[in-house]
């Protein structure tokens, strides 16, 4: 009777899972993440239905062929699927309960695993997918599923071993087998259809592709089949020519070679060729039809395939070359090479530009000519127009025979034979260099100051246009800086103008070296400059500390003192800086709050920098002494550890997670809010870490002379800036081992997104670490982008519960639901679970009867001092 209960059960769900053909049809396509969802689902309700007819052996013992079905989730759906579907079933069973829940959940976790294990060696080709190895796979699993028969109460494993073992093995390999059978069977037919669909589609793209009119014609000149994509303006592309022949289309003479043209091509079987002009709606054109043999199977008549393109512009232009030839000898240089680029004919123009005689050129490459001034990208782009359009004209840099590098406008055009082949080449030149220094020194004067070089005022205001609208897309601030030299009318009244413009030049240069190439530095006139930086920070108080950094070095550039000859001169300036942003105005506008904020300047003392706006120069003051202090506080040993306690159910304080805190001189004690962020920014959150990192290995190694507190942990925040040093490990065990604590009690707390940065490396840094004995946390566990992959990969000891899901534990079910799984996931994992944010009884009662016996918040206490958590007394819970 068990073995006909097993069969009936199995039949039931192969029944069920047939019917998942209908999502089946889009696992193969780009692996559609509903599609697996559905099928997970589908997989999960068949293993529902089975255990709702279960084989029961003993109340809260039951079986089903629900291992069959998720094998094969696992097998054929993948990891989401299967997924899917043994969470459903796996709830179920928890659910249903009785003494057999946990073997229950057991045969939920073995087939999905041994499922994903025959998917990953049958995607690299190592095992197929066919009657003996799905039976051979079925056998493995169900006598895995048999061993686990062994982990029931010792008084119900004989007597259910003996009902459905040997069931089990004789008939759920079979549904295993025959399952797989029909899946694959499916998907395969899926595949096929697909590949199909596919091989039409893109046969049909290529005929449509082809720009020729594509026609096809039997023995006697009928046209079967005509094949435009719509663009040619030809009577050929009318699909009414189809059953005409060729004496009904075109005019005898050319209806004879069509037919003369059929004839050669079947006789021959090579392919043919036929040019002819004819009239159409839009005048005379030119067509040259290329002909193929068509083989068709009897009883077909014989046919061929022609493209027919229209080549009128073509044959027009080698009319008009032809016609060009005439005047080959005129004021431009002329060059005909063959088709290898050997110069064969230049004109007198061409000795006069380039000094190389005829008899000197002809017979050489045309890389005689050759500059070296362009990459051979420039060549590429340039052959391939040639090629594609049969010309290209552009600028060229070219070398004369006395070595001098010119300019010139060219001109190449192609030359083809009778066959279409490329004969010839004709280049023709013109020697632009007068043109081109006009036009620069024109560009010059229009946009450059002729003193310093530094584009003017014209450039300086199309450049800031352009960086207002940047911002618009890049979100980021610029800052543009107006800076008027101190006194320089002093100079300029003591020494001359001569030696002022020398003290403005260097001026210049200075400006330019303290800027990035990417900034504009300008010269507006007299000693006034303006500098505009862009690409700054997106928050305006960062991006006014950057224009505060940089005004700085400049304020101390202009104060060195400048050798003017035999003159030793000094100088300082006055800098205004405004903030670029196309919300605060226009370029004009703009320039003026620059100047006027250059004027408050002067007004302050001169050798100084302000900004436009009072409020934006404070913060960036305050923000700038902030980090300094953070400097100083590092150095001067302001910076302390509090503890938070950390309690197990059972043995009452096991530890506590170490929490930084600045004892401020004059604001007291302040906690990471006021201090983390402009850390970050400044580059220190690394040596802070390592201070904390570091008193808390001293506090390990004071505790462990202690008895009474010899076994407490702690664990520490890392941020990534310092995991991913690449000295991280060494300085870690290194501190350890100057500290003398022991790192079995030291816990690194690493957060999910942090490992995103680089897995890869964060693995091997872990796992070194981890074989000193330190352990690890992941911190805010569900919050980030929790995968069992990286569960498996990653050395983790604990998962730590964020406090957004504690917080919402008592009101939302679904919350609870989240902490259930993921006790559950960390058993069956061997991992610690602890809950952050308990705040009350409520809550670590839901915690404990939700499988979490490991807790930290304010129920037990907040962060607190060494002294008063050494004084904290936390029993065990009951």
């Amino acid at each position: 009777m068990t073995s006909y209960a097993f069969v009936e059960n199995a039949t039931v769900l192969l029944a069920l899972c047939w019917l998942l053909s209908v999502t089946a049809r889009h696992w193969g396509q780009s692996h559609q993440l509903w599609a697996q969802c559905t099928a997970g689902i589908w997989f999960g309700g068949a293993c529902i239905v089975g255990m709702l007819m279960p084989i029961s052996v003993q109340d809260g013992v039951i079986f089903d062929a629900r291992t069959v079905v998720l094998s094969m989730a696992a097998l054929f759906g993948g990891p989401i699927a299967a997924g899917i579907a043994g969470l459903i079933a796996g709830a179920y069973r928890l659910w249903v309960g009785g003494p057999g829940v946990w073997v229950g959940l057991i045969n939920v976790l073995l087939p999905i695993v041994l499922g994903l294990v025959y998917r990953h060696f049958h995607r690299r080709g190592q095992i197929g997918i066919g009657a003996c190895q799905l039976l051979l796979f079925g056998l493995l699993l169900h006598g895995g599923v048999v061993a686990s028969l062994l982990l029931l109460p010792a008084q119900l494993v004989a007597p259910t071993l003996e009902q459905v073992a040997a069931p089990m093995l004789l008939v759920l390999p079979v549904a295993v087998m025959l399952l797989g059978l029909l899946l694959a069977d499916l998907l395969k037919r899926d595949q096929i259809e697909r590949a199909m669909h596919l091989s039409e589609a893109r046969l049909r793209a290529i005929t449509q592709a082809i720009p020729d009119v594509l026609l096809v014609l039997d023995e006697d000149g009928r046209y079967l089949e005509v094949i435009s994509n719509g663009s040619a303006p030809l009577q050929e592309g009318d699909q009414s020519l189809i059953g005409k022949t060729v004496e009904d289309v075109l005019p005898p003479r050319h209806a004879e070679r069509f037919r003369e043209l059929i004839r050669e091509t079947l006789s021959r079987g090579a392919p043919g060729l036929l040019e002819y002009s004819t009239q159409t709606v839009n005048g005379l054109k030119v067509f040259e039809v290329r002909a193929q043999r068509l083989q068709l199977a009897q009883p077909y008549k014989p046919a061929v395939v022609c493209l027919s393109r229209d080549i009128s512009e073509r044959a027009s232009a080698e009319q008009e070359r032809r016609i060009a030839s005439i005047a080959f000898e005129s004021q431009q240089g002329m060059i005909i090479t063959d088709a290898k680029n050997r110069i064969l004919r230049v004109n007198q123009a061409f000795t006069e530009i380039s000094g190389y005689s005829a008899d000197e050129a002809i017979g050489q490459d045309t890389r005689l000519l050759a500059s070296g001034r362009h990459s051979p990208d420039f060549y590429l782009a340039m052959w391939r127009s040639i090629q594609q359009t049969g010309a290209w004209q552009g600028e060229i840099w070219n070398r004369r025979k006395t070595g001098e590098v010119y300019p010139e406008w060219l001109s190449i055009s192609t030359v083809l034979d009778a066959q279409g082949a490329v004969s010839n080449y004709v280049a023709a030149f013109t020697d632009i260099t007068e043109r081109k220094q006009a036009e620069e020194r024109i560009h010059n004067l229009a946009f450059y100051d002729p003193l310093s070089g530094l584009p003017n005022r014209r450039l300086l205001l199309d450049r800031l246009k352009q960086a207002l609208a940047a911002t618009v897309r890049s979100q980021q601030y610029g800052a543009l800086m107006f800076i008027d030299l101190d006194n320089f009318k002093n100079i300029n009244d003591l020494h001359g103008h001569q030696a002022g413009d020398q003290l403005l030049c260097i001026v210049a240069e200075r400006l330019s070296g303290e800027v990035r190439g990417v900034n504009t530095v300008a010269r507006l006139g007299g000693d006034e400059f303006v500098v505009m930086l862009e690409d700054l920070d997106a928050n305006a108080e960062y991006a006014a500390a950057q224009a505060e950094q940089i005004g700085e070095r400049i304020l101390s550039a202009l104060g060195q003192p400048y050798r003017l000859g035999s003159l030793l001169v000094h100088s300082s300036a006055s800098i205004g800086v405004v903030l670029l942003n196309s919300n605060d105005g226009d370029a004009e506008e703009l320039m003026k709050r620059a100047d006027m904020s250059m004027y408050e300047a002067k007004q302050a003392g001169r050798n100084a920098l302000r900004f436009f706006d009072p409020r934006m120069q404070q913060a960036v003051q305050e923000r700038l002494r902030l980090e300094d202090e953070i400097r100083r506080g590092l150095t001067a040993g302001e910076f302390v550890i509090h503890f938070q306690p950390q309690i197990e159910r059972h043995r009452g304080l096991v530890g506590a997670e170490v929490l930084v805190r600045w004892q401020h001189p004059q604001r007291g004690l302040l906690t990471p809010f006021h201090f983390i962020g402009p850390a970050e920014r400044a580059g220190l959150i690394e040596a802070l870490d390592f201070v904390v990192l570091t008193q808390a290995c001293e506090q390990l190694a004071t505790w462990a002379k202690q008895p009474s507190r010899a076994a407490l942990t702690l664990a520490v925040n890392l941020s990534a800036s310092l995991l991913y040093q690449a000295d991280f490990v060494d300085r870690v065990l290194a501190l350890l081992k100057r500290t003398g604590a022991n790192p079995r009690l030291l816990k690194l707390e690493i957060t999910e997104s942090l490992l995103l940065d680089d897995m890869e490396e964060a693995v091997v840094r872990m796992r070194t670490l981890k074989q000193h004995g330190i352990r690890f946390s992941i911190d805010d566990f569900g919050t980030g982008y929790s995968s069992m992959a990286y569960l498996q990969r990653l050395p983790l000891d604990q998962l730590k519960i964020d406090q957004s899901f504690v917080r919402q534990l008592v009101e939302d079910a679904s919350s609870q639901t989240i902490i259930r799984a993921t006790c559950a996931l960390a058993s069956g994992l061997k991992l610690e679970v602890i809950a952050e944010g308990v705040e009350t009884e409520e809550q670590r009662t839901l915690l404990i009867a939700n499988g979490c016996d490991m807790f930290q918040g304010y129920l037990f206490s907040r962060p607190v001092p060494l002294e008063a958590f050494e004084a904290l007394e936390l029993e065990p819970v009951t």
